[in-house]
């Protein structure tokens, strides 16, 4: 009998919600990580952290022991999920995404590098891929060099956009009515 349970698909269901930022936000990120990736000649670039993942495709993961990865070439950017989130990934971020099955061990990877491909230049956070991580990846993408861009996109994250600033008032606007709130409800006794 041979195997037919897919390594990964695609399931994008039902309507996805406005996310936190316009598309257009997401789209300027993916640019600027484009240009950082142009500057150090890499080709395709595996970002694994909740925060990069989250700043430039919108999906903010939960891993509950599962891997997920934001994959961004020239040309497409994919989150990579586990099934255990249906097309909730799909639904609330701004790029394409392609969900791995359990059905047999590494079908992480074989997504990856069906986006990404093998033998090219490739990004990574060296602050937090794992060592085992690691290992799997020098062995399905069989990169021709490994960069580490996580440097690289903190400096990003740090230089706030009109959007983010924006919502960075509102945030701050809501905590400062909560805090004379409470001033004015403190008493003695």
């Amino acid at each position: 009998m041979s195997n037919t349970r897919p390594e990964f698909y695609r399931f994008h269901n039902g309507d996805k919600p406005a996310l936190q930022f316009a598309q257009g936000e997401y789209d300027a990120r993916l640019m600027g990580l484009r240009a950082i990736m142009d500057a150090n000649g890499v080709d395709a670039v595996v970002l694994s952290s909740m925060h990069n993942i989250a700043y430039y495709s919108g999906f903010l993961y939960c891993a509950f022991g599962r891997a997920y990865a934001l994959v961004v070439t020239a040309r497409e950017a994919v989150t990579i999920s586990a099934g255990i989130d249906a097309g909730q990934p799909w639904r609330r971020g701004a790029t394409d995404n392609i969900t791995y099955t359990d059905w047999q061990r590494d079908n992480y990877w074989r997504a990856i590098v069906h986006v990404a491909g093998k033998g090219k230049s490739v990004g990574i956070e060296g602050d937090h891929l794992t060592l085992a991580q690691s290992e799997k990846m020098r062995a399905f993408m069989q990169p021709s060099s490994v960069t580490d861009i996580a440097p690289m996109t903190m400096q990003q994250r740090m230089r706030k956009s009109p959007a983010e600033l924006e919502i960075i008032r509102a945030g701050a606007n809501t905590a400062d009515v909560g805090g004379y709130a409470i001033r004015d409800a403190v008493k003695i006794g």
